[in-house]
């Protein structure tokens, strides 16, 4: 998290920023948070910081999208506060944790997102202007306004839906997803059935006995999705990963019904 990237034409590198024992402590948590307004999406340029083309954390390098109209993706989501507060975002703005701001990986800065809470079915819409969360399996980093809103304070990270909102779209955005605790890790989605069941054998013969394959018409198409779960927890989720990472199945991602 708040991490600068800079725009260049050279491959850019990213340094962790230094600490910040001078930065003013936030001020006391809002008594009305519940009533703080989500942000209207509208039409802003891309910020002359924290665009990149691409950007290296970690040893890990990230592809800037172009774009974000179209993404949509479901996993972990985070939040970031007082350890921050004030100090500077990606694209060069001051993080207010009592904002209603997200930080993001690949999208484009800033960016207008719905992030729907899986468990309970609240939804909120958050301004990227950062960069993060750099945690294996998370997707996005919330402040603390936007956690608060959706319930997940005291849990820190919960299962959450990701949604660009553009303000060129033509139409409103679907309905936010309903609470759900039908969640799955996907291993892999193949047009052929024999493709899923070798996975399916594969994952089985690693121990994995709650493998399946889901069959499901797509565009008029069948695919076979192979799947492990149900999921109950964020924990549950890191290590069903994190073990199909190690067996060679770096896609695995969070998958609902």
């Amino acid at each position: 998290m708040a991490l600068i990237v800079a725009g260049c034409s050279t491959p850019p590198s990213v340094i962790s920023p230094p600490k910040h024992p001078t930065l003013p402590p936030p001020g006391p948590i809002p008594a009305d948070i519940e009533n703080i307004p989500d942000p209207v999406p509208r039409a802003e340029p891309k910020s002359a910081r924290g665009n990149p083309p691409f950007y290296d954390v970690l040893g890990k390098r990230y592809f800037v999208l172009n774009t974000a109209e179209g993404y949509l993706e479901r996993g972990v989501a985070s939040w970031y506060g007082p350890g921050f507060h004030a100090a500077n975002t990606s694209n060069g703005e001051s993080y207010d944790m009592y904002a209603m701001t997200g930080a993001h990986k690949t999208l484009p800065l800033p960016a207008y997102v719905q992030v729907t809470n899986l468990s309970n079915g609240k939804h909120v819409v958050v301004r990227v202007n950062d960069r993060g969360p750099f945690k294996e399996g998370r997707i996005i980093d919330l402040s603390y306004t936007a956690a608060a809103k959706l319930g997940m304070i005291k849990a820190g990270t919960t299962f959450v839906e990701v949604r660009a909102l553009t303000p060129m779209q033509k139409s409103a955005p679907p309905p936010a997803p309903a609470a759900t605790s039908d969640l799955y890790v996907q291993a892999g989605a193949f047009g052929t059935e024999a493709n899923a069941s070798k996975l399916l054998g594969q994952l089985r013969s690693k121990g994995i006995d709650n493998a399946f394959v889901r069959e499901d018409q797509v565009e008029g198409k069948t695919l076979y999705r192979v799947r492990v779960g149900p999921i109950p927890s964020v924990n549950e989720f890191d290590k069903v990963v994190k073990r199909l990472r190690m067996l060679g199945f770096p896609d695995a991602r969070l998958a609902a019904d």
